[in-house]
């Protein structure tokens, strides 16, 4: 059965959507851990380049940006949509038309960008969307911290799950993402994303992934030996059902000049190409095989986009 906007109304009162579990009343205008009410919130909706060649292609992948984020690392690449700093209002109707629009100016898929507290009014648009000629992929391109009841509702309506595996360790996750609980809640989140889309199907043309599950991992500075537990789980857990993408893109930004010792000096830096070299061997030597990796300088600012309202 699919969402009605009475049941959307209803989650919204009583919001346990992710992990957090903060019960906000969204609907009477309280925020929730998210940082956001009942309204859609998005920064920008256009083709992005930037992801993983299997989803941009040389056509660009139809990214909309949502505002806000329950799981609010300190570090984030996007922090100013993560703290709902930047977006704009929109309603069900009007997302349903940017999806149309995206995939007439060629996106390969619809790109959904932290969309987790967003879940219902999303399914309400991909709904109404598809109804409406809607044909190309969508991605789910999450941080992983989900709850699976939650993930449930997007299933037949999701392809393709793009999930970060941030940290193995709970005391990183604890300290930089200030929830203790995250590998338990992602595992058990990637698992379900596996369950719906099982193993991945290409275009044999173009090569754009139709269906699958890339799980990515950003290393952090000075971590990589909570990288390899990870990538280690991925590998003995799905072998190579799925891909991973192993990431040296951390860009410290300047709000990370206001953390506390020791994390100031810890996150204040790039990832050395001898940490990520070193990772990138573990992940040969354990057999991964479906897995991408970043070549040359890629910790830039450039590789953010502008959250300036671009197509909403």
């Amino acid at each position: 059965m699919r969402m009605t906007q009475e049941q959307t109304e209803s989650i919204m009162k009583d919001c346990t959507l992710c992990p957090r579990q903060c019960h906000a009343n969204r609907m009477s205008g309280k925020k929730g851990f998210c940082g956001q009410g009942m309204e859609l919130t998005a920064a920008r909706a256009a083709l992005h380049f930037w992801e993983e060649p299997c989803i941009s292609g040389s056509q660009g992948s139809g990214a909309v940006f949502f505002s806000g984020c329950s799981l609010q690392c300190v570090f984030c690449q996007n922090h100013d949509i993560a703290l709902g700093r930047a977006g704009r209002p929109l309603s069900t109707e009007r997302l349903s038309r940017i999806f149309l629009e995206l995939q007439d100016r060629g996106a390969a898929n619809i790109n959904l960008v932290t969309a987790g507290h967003f879940i219902p009014q999303v399914c309400l648009a991909l709904e109404a969307a598809k109804n409406n000629g809607l044909s190309i992929p969508v991605v789910y391109n999450s941080s992983g911290y989900e709850e699976v009841s939650s993930l449930g509702l997007l299933e037949g309506l999701v392809d393709i799950y793009l999930p970060d595996l941030k940290y193995r360790s709970p005391e990183l996750s604890l300290r930089w993402s200030h929830a203790p609980d995250y590998f338990g809640k992602a595992s058990l989140a990637i698992r379900e994303m596996f369950r719906q889309v099982k193993t991945p199907a290409f275009d044999p043309d173009t090569g754009l992934m139709k269906k699958g599950l890339v799980v990515r991992h950003l290393l952090l500075p000075g971590q990589t030996g909570d990288s390899k537990r990870i990538l280690r789980y991925l590998h003995d857990t799905y072998g190579n059902d799925i891909y991973v993408s192993i990431m040296n893109q951390y860009t410290p930004l300047s709000h990370l000049s206001e953390l506390p010792e020791p994390d100031r000096s810890q996150l204040q830096r790039t990832v050395t190409p001898e940490e990520y070299d070193r990772v990138l061997d573990f992940a040969v030597k354990i057999g991964i095989e479906n897995g991408f990796f970043q070549e040359g300088g890629t910790a830039e600012e450039s590789f953010i986009p502008a959250f300036d309202g671009e197509g909403l």
